[in-house]
């Protein structure tokens, strides 16, 4: 045999156009032998498109990804050299995309590979003189400053899920057929009862004192800007829905709305918009038996960024991170983090009104691909009261023109500008009213406690983890400047965007009254002796808070903010009852 002669051991051999239909022996022969590589060109573009993926996925079984390329062939016409670069595009793309959700590639691998088996494994082995051309972030169209429209085509779609987020942080979803979708829904949206934003916590009928009963209904109106093909459930998508009286007219109650309206009032008035971006935190359970009892334990019981903590889940994350990507939302980081079974993922900042689709994405992905791995992961504020708690902590900027205005642009009191300035001294004024929507079920203020980096006193300090508003500079920022503001009091119950509009809501008082900040605080307010005001201990306390706040009224909506009060007066007596019933949030949250 020629590939088993030594005579031609120092040859290299080229397989042509994938060896199709011998694929398999072809990648076979490039994993044997070592002067043995596979081009895939022609064979691509000349196959349906079934048959171009199952073609790349049969040569990349055995063969090494070094070892596969693709050449620009075609035939007759330029079009078919341009027809066959961007079909080899697309078919590289979903190939390596579904080895990262297997688990099989990370994503940065997967990127490697693309560039190896466009470029780089051709230039070495032809020798040809020149490089592969390195993409710089600015040549990238990135989540952060651009709304992707990654709506996807309805290829192999069955059903679609409609998704709206309640006044009590629940997710919840309607699902259709997508000819039903396509023919009616689109238009028209789905029913859905006003009681819908009164539900609480604990039970699925309407709060008593929200003005909201089972009697009048609502549209849901698809959001076709946020519709996504699911990562973990490619025959359905899920979309994002807007609450209306009917097709275009908004509904007063739609959290959404509120959000985009309070928003309109910093754009209108200050010419300015709100970036944010989450921090998740959450806790991944295991069932197991014990004394013939199932329950619900942590995965593990390591330390804060532990590497065999992060080790033990990695599997989870390469699919968790790459379904995230898959949705256009940035990952900054990961890790472990310090309570029982406890992880972080990090996402990147844009604007407040994506952030909070983002939030809501995120969280989806994350307890589908733990219920995958047989684990149940959780949001819960205070998933054990021996343990941490579990937050979703927000970085806050302010950006007009596209340019961060929260930073100073010379010498300051702070390192923050004036308009930074009296946004977050507004946050940090109306702080004690703002927690009922942050901090919106009494659990939430078992986590809010002195010592426990989650901010229990009314202050802010430079880089201070124990005060609920923390100023941050990143790296790349001057010593001295700050570019952007962490408001800790915010967890995983929150209604994202019922949060982020209260936040808006008490940052506009603050540009309107131009409000100053006080001195930071730059040791544990925990040992200042009073001279900082504790914030509320309870949801009670909270919810008096903003009994008193017209400001957030307002600007939030009377009626939408007397719904919520409805909501968390409900929650407040169902749990002083029921003292164990917390136990069971972790399977809403």
């Amino acid at each position: 045999m020629v590939l088993e002669d030594e005579r031609f051991t120092n040859c290299r051999f080229v397989l042509l156009h994938a060896s199709y239909p011998f694929s398999k022996e072809a990648s076979y022969l490039a994993s044997v032998y070592a002067q043995v590589y596979l081009d895939i060109g022609l064979a691509v573009p000349k196959l349906s498109v079934h048959g171009m993926i199952s073609s790349l996925k049969e040569i990349l079984e055995l063969a090494p990804i070094n070892k596969v390329m693709f050449s620009t062939d075609g035939y007759a016409f330029p079009e078919t050299y341009y027809l066959g670069a961007k079909k080899t595009r697309e078919c590289i793309f979903t190939v390596l995309r579904d080895a990262c959700c297997d688990g099989d590639l990370t994503v940065g691998e997967a990127i490697e590979a693309a560039k190896d088996i466009l470029a780089r494994n051709a230039i070495k082995l032809y020798k040809i003189n020149m490089g592969v051309k390195a993409f710089k972030s600015k040549d990238i169209v990135s989540a952060n400053s651009v709304n992707i429209d990654n709506s996807s085509s309805d290829s192999g779609v069955s059903l679609v899920r409609i998704l709206w987020v309640d006044a009590s942080g629940q997710h919840r979803c309607r699902v259709v057929p997508l000819k039903r979708f396509n023919n009616v829904v689109k238009k028209n949206g789905v029913g859905l009862s006003f009681a819908s934003m009164a539900m609480t916590s604990f039970a699925d009928g309407p709060a008593d004192e929200t003005n909201l009963t089972g009697a009048g209904g609502i549209r849901l109106i698809p959001d076709l800007t946020t519709k996504r093909r699911i990562p973990w459930m490619e025959v359905e998508e899920m979309v994002l829905a807007d609450m209306q009286l009917r097709p275009g007219e908004a509904w007063e109650y739609c959290p959404r709305e509120a959000l985009r309206r309070v928003s309109k009032v910093l754009k209108e008035e200050f010419n300015l918009v709100m970036d944010a971006g989450f921090e998740n935190e959450f806790v991944l359970l295991k069932r197991v038996t014990q004394e013939g009892k199932e329950e619900w334990v942590p995965i593990d019981l390591v330390p804060y960024c532990s590497a065999s903590g992060y080790d033990s889940a990695a599997p989870l994350f390469h699919e968790v991170v790459a379904a995230l990507q898959s949705l256009n939302i940035i990952v900054e980081q990961l890790h472990a983090e310090a309570g029982k079974g406890q992880y972080e993922i990090v996402l990147g900042h844009t604007a407040c009104t994506h952030s909070a689709d983002n939030l809501i994405f995120s969280r989806e992905v994350i307890r589908a691909i733990a219920r995958k791995h047989g684990l149940l992961a959780t949001f819960v504020p205070k998933y054990a009261l021996d343990d941490l708690g579990s937050g979703s902590h927000v970085h806050i900027s302010l950006c007009q023109n596209g340019e961060n205005v929260f930073m100073a642009s010379g010498s300051s009191r702070h390192g923050i500008s004036t308009v930074g300035e009296e946004f977050m001294a507004g946050v940090l004024h109306h702080l004690p009213s703002i927690l009922a929507f942050t901090a919106p079920i009494p659990n939430s203020y078992d986590r809010i406690q002195p010592n426990t980096w989650s901010g229990a006193y009314q202050c802010w300090g430079k880089e201070n983890k124990e005060a609920p508003i923390r100023t941050a500079c990143p790296p790349g920022i001057k010593d001295g400047f700050i570019s952007n503001f962490e408001i800790k009091c915010f967890d995983g119950c929150a209604n994202p965007y019922l949060s982020l509009a209260a936040v808006l809501a008490a940052g506009i008082d603050g540009l309107r009254r131009h409000l100053s900040l006080p001195e930071p605080v730059d040791v544990n307010p925990l040992y200042l002796d009073g001279k900082v005001n504790r914030l509320p201990k309870s949801l009670s306390e909270s919810l008096e808070a903003l009994k008193k706040d017209d400001v957030l009224e307002d600007l939030i909506g009377k009626k939408l903010v007397i719904a919520i009060k409805g909501v968390r007066k409900a929650e407040i007596e169902h749990y002083s009852k029921n003292k164990d019933a917390w136990k069971q949030l972790i399977h809403r949250y």
